[in-house]
C-alpha cells in the first residue's frame, strides 16, 4: 500500500449565493424590493455553511447580506407605510 500524499489545502469554496445576498443586500438599501430576498437567502446561506462544518466559506458575506436585507426590509415597510401620509 502506497502512500498518498494529501492534495493542495486551500480555503474552503465560498457558498454560491453568499455573494448574491450580498449584492441583493445593497441593492435592497435602495429598491427596498430586493432587501427580503437578501433577508432569505443570507439566512438560508449561512445555515448551510454552519450546517457544513467549515467545508463551505463565505459566512461574513452572506451575514452581511442578511444584515443588510434586515435594514432594508424594515425601510422598505416604513416606507410602505409612510406613502398613503404622502399623497
Amino acid at each position: 500500500m502506497a502512500y498518498q500524499e494529501p492534495g493542495p489545502v486551500g480555503p474552503p469554496q465560498n457558498h454560491p449565493r453568499a455573494i448574491p445576498a450580498l449584492v441583493l443586500g445593497i441593492v435592497g438599501l435602495f429598491c427596498g424590493i430586493a432587501a427580503p430576498f437578501a433577508l432569505f437567502i443570507g439566512k438560508k446561506a449561512m445555515d448551510e455553511i454552519d450546517a457544513s462544518g467549515g467545508q463551505v466559506g463565505g459566512r461574513g458575506p452572506a451575514q452581511a447580506g442578511f444584515i443588510l436585507g434586515i435594514i432594508g426590509s424594515i425601510l422598505l415597510v416604513i416606507g410602505v407605510l409612510t406613502l398613503p401620509m404622502r399623497m
